[in-house]
């Protein structure tokens, strides 16, 4: 009973403060504005089974692909085992599955520390990868500090939740020889039964009860510990991937959305139909996250920050201050930044949210790196996840071009072609007499 009631309290007081953190990643989302990307829901569904569940473009580089498979797939599967220690914990039982479920329970516990022993040797390679090969895109400027420390925790995490698996089992094996009337039988597990049991078969019955008993709430704590930590961390991207693939945009990637209200000036101007009542909005592009979509936030947050955005862009293999992992990176930090401080309110309608502390995007994201984009699109096709850094740079530029009138000197003789002659060139011949035959 003691042992039940502590392990509600714990997990309470976890869960309630990490309650908190979820709810502000939610307002930080609930930023942005509400203009979801329309289409097909079975096609959405369709992407969300093969990028977020079947992680389709990981295997793009294949031994990063298949090592994070290891873990992807340990890390769904031991779920089974943690449901097992959370019921035990609750109604203090032990190991309640185990007669439920017959011999699938071994074949299932089996199972488990396979792929936990994988995921183990795949957190060794991405350790080694990150801190002794030191492979470039984790070592980009973007990845100082928090967020390469950030890495290494969770992969250390990931070591102690397998190595706690194994004592565990291997301690209850040993204890269901010797204490057959506390213990029962719940068939070999081969792996436990042949690396951590022989390790504790020398200690008496008390410690070895306590390594079982410890083992069994280090592995409860991390993994709680991961519930708390994840949305402090990149790897909240294990749950909003899901829902960041589903509203991934489903137009062809090299598709740039115009702005209507430009769209319908430009047809004016060549003659063609237009709506002359259409009226101009208060401002163009995005300055700050609320000016941004609800969707971009969500892939911000979703972002895995690999570095395969940044890997393929061609103005940072050249040499230039892009990096589109940055701009996501930035767009997230901004906007937690915002919820922290309080520094938001809303209309009186609550249709608008409007930003108070006097900063926006461009305090962390500069011009430099919004006009060094080529708008080639590689870096969305590199992301796993289906995140498009591409968006929020077209947003970006487009308020500092259109309310700014800002934007590179070189490209001043080039605007002004295109609103005298309709064409980048500056040509004195009106466009619609370049077709006509001499």
């Amino acid at each position: 009973m003691i042992h039940s009631i502590v392990f509600i309290l714990i997990t309470t007081a976890i869960l309630r403060f990490s309650w908190k953190r979820y709810a502000q990643v939610y307002q930080a989302i609930k930023l942005g504005k509400p203009n979801w990307p329309e289409g097909s829901a079975l096609v959405r569904f369709k992407n969300m089974l093969l990028f977020a569940l079947g992680q389709r473009k990981m295997f793009t580089k294949p031994v990063s692909g298949i090592f994070h498979f290891f873990i992807y797939t340990a890390f769904l599967l031991t779920q089974v085992e943690f449901l097992e220690i959370f019921t035990d914990g609750l109604f203090g039982k032990h190991r309640l599955f185990a007669n439920k479920i017959g011999f699938l329970y071994p074949l299932a516990i089996n199972t488990i520390e396979i792929l936990s022993l994988l995921a183990l040797i795949a957190t060794a390679v991405f350790l080694i990868r990150r801190n002794i090969l030191k492979i470039s895109r984790f070592h980009k400027p973007e990845l100082k500090g928090w967020p390469f420390a950030d890495a290494n925790i969770i992969l250390l995490g990931e070591i102690i939740l397998v190595i706690s698996i194994f004592m565990m089992n291997g301690a209850d094996q040993y204890l269901q020889q010797l204490k057959p009337e506390s213990y029962h039988p719940t068939g070999s597990f081969f792996l436990s039964a042949s690396t951590t049991m022989p390790l504790i078969s020398g200690l008496s019955a008390d410690w070895i009860i306590f390594t079982e008993r410890f083992f069994w709430w280090t592995h409860y704590l991390v993994v709680l510990g991961f519930i708390a930590y994840l949305p402090y961390s990149k790897h909240l991207h294990i749950f909003l991937a899901f829902p960041s693939s589903y509203y991934a945009d489903l137009n062809p990637r090299g598709e740039i959305q115009n702005i209507p209200y430009i769209q319908n000036e430009v047809k004016g101007m060549l003659g063609l139909e237009n709506d002359p009542s259409m009226e101009a909005p208060n401002n163009f592009g995005a300055q700050d996250v609320n000016e941004l979509s609800q969707q971009i936030l969500l892939q911000a947050f979703s972002c895995t920050e690999c570095g395969r955005c940044t890997a393929v862009c061609p103005a940072n293999i050249t040499g230039k201050k892009l990096s589109p992992r940055k701009i996501v990176m930035d767009i997230r930090d901004r906007a937690e930044e915002v919820v922290q401080t309080k520094a938001f309110k809303k209309s009186e309608d609550g249709t608008t949210i409007e930003i108070t502390d006097g900063l926006s995007l461009f305090d962390k994201i500069s011009k430099e790196e919004l006009y060094a984009c080529t708008t080639c699109n590689a870096c969305v096709e590199a992301c796993p996840v289906l995140i498009n850094p591409l968006k929020p740079i077209l947003e970006l530029r487009r308020y500092d071009i259109l309310m700014n009138s800002g934007g590179p000197s070189e490209w001043l003789p080039m605007f002004n072609s295109l609103e005298n002659n309709q064409a980048v060139w500056a040509m004195s011949e009106n466009r619609t007499n370049w077709i006509k035959i001499e």
